[in-house]
């Protein structure tokens, strides 16, 4: 049988040098979505049933009771500051065991809005919320968690906590502060596990600004501790910080929006953070840092609340301009575990499959599944970023030595991403492990590559590439102390027809190429 499987690879290889052909890749680019397939103006009023290869919830879109109010019921005008007419209105709905609450068309000024219960808040086409610049607007401080660390600020522009059902909904548009202290007076001194005591009760970590004092900056929508969270079709441009940030949430819909930072600074997209059964579909993100990106909790305080996230899909989804299409981390202390994105695009996006950690952050990622994925790429297609940089972790950026493992050593292992089309990047594979905690377990089935360079990892076990055609201009692969390498069925197309290798590292073993062309790199043994 192994003998026929090699004959009928080879057959194909020849049909496809005399006639120019590719069915393979043919068909796979028939089954790969385009950008015109996927994002927000592709949104269906209905949900389809979630197929992943883990256990997921059934998703339906909520039902709220007919009760309705217009904010202009409770004296909102326009020019005016409406944060106490907004609140009242979502706070009567609520008492009255729920209802929508009706932003009209119209340019609205306001601070912070707590959601509460069965309540819906719907922004008309026509509608923009536009948010204040002043710190006073959006306190008390309450609680909330930034980049992965418990404290008490500003939480965020559209807030709760502890509430179920609760929707922000319409084709209305949410516009970020303007320049003021809210974007000026952040916390950056240093990276926040340094400024935040650990070991300090969490209702002590306050950060509200006074006396001129810093505060963390304000996401966009943030519930914490949420149960049946819903967003639907809005538009979100000049965040302060993180746009769509569900924390320590269960059953989460975010579906048909539009996400506009680009050029922010930590302008990421769609944060899922140590939240579970979340469904992301139909999406448009083009941020300032991450697009789509699934977190955990940092360090010794992700540790202590110890909160994974898992049970994520995310589907026709459209990645734009943004340091990475998905992003695992660099937040991964409760775990990130039970992904599977599929039938998305990233267009003119830097890094395709991006996977982060530090040594100090614990955790890490554990089954995390791709398919059906088109990248247009300015940098990498799968990167894994796990060793950071001196600047946000000291030494410990350093790869050498190998420290001991302990209960701060993340790690990434069981990753699948097949069916996959990258028709521009810089490098395809490129790892970058921990000589401790290697990156494991990677697996990379049917796909059609046109990048700089093929491959280059560091401190990897258990890497196959198989059933792909790389064209590469860069004819040299590289490795370093990696293990249990596999490239089987992989055509590299080179300007010169043939590849090298250069293997460096004492732990470097048991690297293979299986029915290849060319067979193997010059030189090899």
């Amino acid at each position: 049988m192994d003998m026929m499987k090699h004959l009928r690879f080879w057959v194909f290889i020849l049909i496809t040098s005399i006639y120019g052909g590719n069915t393979w890749a043919q068909n796979l680019a028939g089954a790969v979505p385009g950008v015109q397939d996927v994002g927000a103006a592709k949104l269906p009023a209905t949900i389809a049933p979630v197929k992943a290869p883990f256990p997921m919830p059934a998703f339906v879109k909520p039902v709220f009771p007919k009760l309705t109010i217009n904010i202009t019921d409770k004296g909102a005008r326009e020019g005016t500051m409406i944060t106490k007419a907004i609140q009242a209105a979502i706070d009567e709905a609520s008492k009255k065991k729920g209802g929508t609450v009706i932003v009209p068309r119209g340019i609205w000024k306001t601070g912070r809005i707590s959601l509460k219960s069965n309540v819906n808040l719907q922004v008309s086409e026509g509608a923009e919320l536009h948010f204040s610049p002043e710190i006073e607007d959006y306190l008390p401080a309450v609680f909330t968690r930034n980049e992965g660390v418990e404290l008490m600020s500003l939480g965020a522009l559209i807030y709760a906590n502890g509430q179920e059902n609760i929707a922000v909904t319409g084709k209305g548009k949410l516009v970020g502060p303007p320049d003021g202290p809210v974007r000026k007076r952040y916390m950056n001194v240093n990276v926040i596990e340094k400024v935040v005591p650990a070991d300090k009760p969490v209702h002590e970590r306050v950060y509200e600004g006074k006396d001129g004092g810093f505060i963390f900056p304000p996401m966009f929508i943030s519930p914490i501790n949420c149960k049946k969270v819903f967003i639907e079709g809005i538009t979100l441009e000049n965040t302060p910080f993180w746009n769509v940030v569900p924390v320590y949430c269960d059953n989460v819909i975010i579906r048909g929006i539009t996400v506009r930072s680009v050029g922010i600074p930590r302008g990421d997209g769609i944060d899922i953070e140590s939240s579970r059964n979340v469904l992301i579909e139909y999406c448009t993100l083009s941020c300032g840092d991450d697009c789509f990106t699934i977190k955990a909790g940092r360090g010794d305080d992700g540790i202590r609340v110890n909160k994974p996230t898992e049970n994520v899909v995310i589907r026709h989804c459209l990645a734009r301009e943004g340091h990475g299409g998905i992003t695992c981390g660099s937040e991964t202390a409760g775990m990130i575990r039970n992904v599977y994105v599929h039938d998305c695009v990233f267009d003119d996006t830097d890094t395709g499959l991006r996977f982060k950690t530090r040594r100090s952050r614990a955790g890490g990622g554990d089954n995390l599944v791709y398919e059906r994925v088109r990248m247009i790429l300015r940098g990498d297609a799968v990167k894994f970023d796990m060793l950071g940089s001196r600047q946000y972790v000291g030494e410990l950026a350093d790869r050498l030595p190998a420290r001991p493992v302990d209960k701060l050593t993340p790690g990434y292992r069981n990753i699948t991403a097949r069916n996959i089309i990258v028709e521009k990047a810089r490098t395809f594979v490129d790892i970058t492990g921990i000589p401790e905690s290697p990156a494991t377990n990677l697996l990379i089935e049917n796909a059609e590559v046109n990048a700089r360079t093929a491959f280059k990892a560091s401190d990897a076990l258990g890497v196959t590439i198989r059933n792909a055609s790389l064209t590469v201009t860069d004819s040299l692969l590289r490795g370093l102390d990696i293990r249990n390498v596999l490239f089987e069925k992989v055509q590299f197309k080179t300007p010169q027809k043939r590849i090298w290798m250069d293997i460096q590292g004492e732990n470097s073993k048991n690297i293979r190429f299986n029915e290849c062309l060319p067979a193997k790199p010059e030189g090899w043994e």
